[in-house]
């Protein structure tokens, strides 16, 4: 009778143990996963599945006690157990599925259907969700700077004051939110600021910047008369690739700032970009060199043309690559009717040895 008992004293002990060794591996996971720049998503398995599997000396009740009553703010946010040493479990919550549909606040994922039901949660339901504005967009490009100005003004301090960048980790000295022309034709879209641009403030400022800024120069423009921006507005932890719940978070602000700007051509850069616009998950190869269009909450149909990102360029500066991308913004070029630079070859060393726009 007294060994019975000392065994049954043991198992919240050991459970609450397996528990914390199970939460230390979930957090070493994301924290893996959000270094490489990927999403963090677990399989939407049962809870007794997963307890199973990790720690199958639990009692058979120990799942179900561990049940999420509501959805977390983020894939890697705890809660406590109600039972056994109060362990920790994560809540699973699926990535959000970006849309420029107003996004509506998520509700709790069943752990019971975790298995067998399609996840659709997209933002806790704790969150500041912003919706972009879906009053018609004019027939007629607006031309009122001032006015496009002071629409941006107060989207940037919706923006601050909403702060959807607190939802996920992130370490920042200034809020990105964008430079050029408020009432510009042409629009670029990165992914997020890198070191150089939390420095400043401004987008596109470092490296990648520099050649960004040769790429619209050769095209017969100049960046003040273009609009940049990101879909982050915070630089992430080591320039990491924003994941899709940080996109999906970020992705209203975005949409409306384009609705302000009001472009003919929008030119995502890089996949993050183009996949956010477009709801596409094909590669860069296939998406390129074709256009698209994208519909914002406001009506304005908008024609899109993706290209790599200047920083992929620079890493694989290629002849083959700088030819794509010129071929891309050619074709955007000739849409807007820019009058292209006759030396179309754009440095892109300040000693003029190699040449991005190599001729045919």
């Amino acid at each position: 009778m007294t060994s019975q008992k000392s065994t049954t004293s043991l198992v919240p002990i050991q459970a609450a143990q397996s528990a914390q060794r199970l939460r230390t591996l979930v957090a070493q996971h994301a924290e893996t996963a959000r270094l490489m720049g990927v999403d963090f998503i677990p399989r939407y398995r049962a809870y007794e599945e997963t307890v199973g599997e990790i720690a199958p000396e639990l009692p058979s009740n120990f799942a179900s006690n561990l049940a999420p009553d509501h959805a977390s703010n983020s894939a890697t946010e705890f809660s406590a157990a109600h039972s056994y040493g109060n362990a920790l479990m994560p809540k699973l919550v699926p990535p959000v599925a970006a849309s420029t549909a107003p996004i509506a606040a998520s509700k709790a994922i069943n752990p019971s259907k975790a298995s067998t039901s399609k996840a659709t949660t997209s933002l806790s339901s704790s969150a500041n969700v912003f919706v972009p504005s879906t009053v018609p967009a004019p027939a007629k490009k607006p031309t009122d700077r001032p006015a496009a100005q002071a629409r941006l003004d107060a989207l940037r301090a919706q923006y601050e004051a909403d702060a959807p960048h607190k939802q996920f980790i992130t370490s920042f000295n200034f809020i990105v939110f964008g430079d050029g022309d408020p009432c510009a034709r042409l629009v670029f879209v990165g992914e997020a600021p890198g070191e150089e641009e939390d420095t400043t403030g401004i987008p596109f400022m470092g490296r990648s910047g520099q050649l960004l800024n040769k790429m619209i120069t050769a095209m017969g423009t100049s960046r003040q008369e273009v609009y940049i921006c990101n879909i982050l507005k915070t630089r992430p932890p080591n320039n990491a690739t924003p994941t899709s719940f940080e996109s999906a978070l970020c992705e209203p602000y975005l949409l409306e700032q384009l609705g302000i700007v009001h472009p003919e051509v929008i030119v995502p850069l890089g996949l993050p970009a183009t996949h956010t616009l477009l709801k596409s998950t094909d590669s860069m190869a296939k998406l390129r060199a074709n256009w698209a269009s994208i519909t914002l909450p406001n009506g304005l149909v908008v024609p899109v043309m993706p290209t790599y990102h200047p920083a992929y360029l620079l890493r694989a500066y290629t002849a083959e690559n700088r030819r794509k991308v010129w071929s891309d913004l050619l074709q955007v070029a000739q849409k807007l009717c820019l009058a292209v630079a006759t030396q179309s070859e754009g440095e892109i060393e300040s000693s003029g040895e190699s040449r991005l726009y190599p001729q045919s």
